[in-house]
Order: C-alpha cells, then structure tokens, then sequence
C-alpha cells in the first residue's frame, strides 16, 4: 500500500485507464481535424482540438505517420465496434445497416490522405488495409445477413461489393462541393430493399 491507501497496482491501474482516456482524446481530436482540414493538419491545430500542448502529441505519437496510423486503426475499430451495438439497439436490421453505413462513409472521409501520408511505407500501407478488411469486413456481413434473414433487403449482395461501392461513391466528394456523396450512398443503401 502506498501512503494514499492505493495498492501500487491499483495505482498503475489507474494510471494505464487515464493514458488510454487521454490517447482517446487525442486520437478523437485528430480524426476531428483530419475532417476538416485533411491528414496534413497542422499538430498546433490537432493539440488544441485535444486541449494539450503539442509537446504531448510527439510524446505519443513521435512521427505524423504514427498519429495517422493510430487516428485509421482507432476509427476501425470504433467502426467495427459500432456495427453490433447498431444491430442490437435499432428499429430493425436495415436501420441498423443504415445507420453503420454513415459510420463507414465517416471514416472514409477522415481516411483521405492517407496513402499520400504513407507513400514511403507500402508494407505499412497493406498492412493497414488488411486490417480495415479484417475488422470490417465480418460487421458489415453480420449487418447484411440479419436484413436479409429478416426479408428487408435482398441478399445477393456481399459485404465486400457493399464496401467498395460506398468507397467507390465517396472518392472526390472533399473536391467538389456540387457533389453530395452522402446522398448516393443512401440512395445505395435504399436500393438494397427487398421489392413488395
């Protein structure tokens, strides 16, 4: 026990929780700026996004390309994790389809810029993409299997073909301000009904 009454363990506990929480909030303020501002954000910008100074950010990730990295796996997996969470807490199954689909389109459009941020990195690139399928791939499957099975879309369609057609429709919506990205996709997502 320490002089606090704390177990050294519990304090390391603690301490592990509150750097998780504070890499959270870093990586949550840069996916925020990368929206808006594209992956060569300035980190003063990013630092005050956080609330931290920039002195932090290198402490946690040393190079831009970490905090890329570390921004594209933590926006999987909050992807990834949203896709149950959905299932189980909307309306119906294509609701919960919808609703994952705008999470992915989200995603999409913070990931732009990365292959630029990591030209030199190839085998760090593949990796990254094999991760993205990985941790996708099998939500968006479940997502599509219980609108199938519960007869509100039709069930022709794979998660892979899903995927890239939304990625496919979202390529240069940041570009052209005439073109509404979102809207096709839900067009997309409309279009998987099952006909009456």
């Amino acid at each position: 026990m320490n002089g606090s009454g704390q177990s050294a363990g519990s304090a390391a506990g603690s301490k592990r929780k509150d750097a998780r929480r504070n890499q959270q909030t870093l990586l949550d303020a840069a996916a925020a700026v990368f929206v808006t501002s594209g992956v060569e954000a300035p980190v003063r910008d990013i630092a005050a996004e956080a609330g931290v100074g920039m002195g932090t950010i290198y402490r946690h990730f040393p190079t831009r390309a970490d905090l890329v990295i570390a921004v594209y796996r933590h926006q999987v997996d909050a992807c990834a994790e949203a896709g149950p969470a959905l299932l189980a807490t909307s309306p119906t199954p294509h609701a919960a389809l919808g609703r994952w689909v705008d999470l992915f389109v989200d995603f999409l459009v913070t990931k732009h810029g990365l292959a630029a941020a990591l030209q030199t990195d190839n085998a760090g690139f593949e990796t990254l993409h094999a991760y993205f399928l990985d941790r996708l791939l099998p939500v968006c499957t479940q997502l599509l299997d219980a609108a199938a099975a519960s007869g509100e879309i039709r069930s022709d369609l794979n998660a892979y073909q899903l995927m890239r057609g939304v990625g496919n429709l979202c390529i240069g919506a940041d570009s052209d301000p005439r073109y509404d990205a979102r809207r096709l996709v839900e067009l997309l997502v409309a279009g998987l009904r099952q006909p009456r």
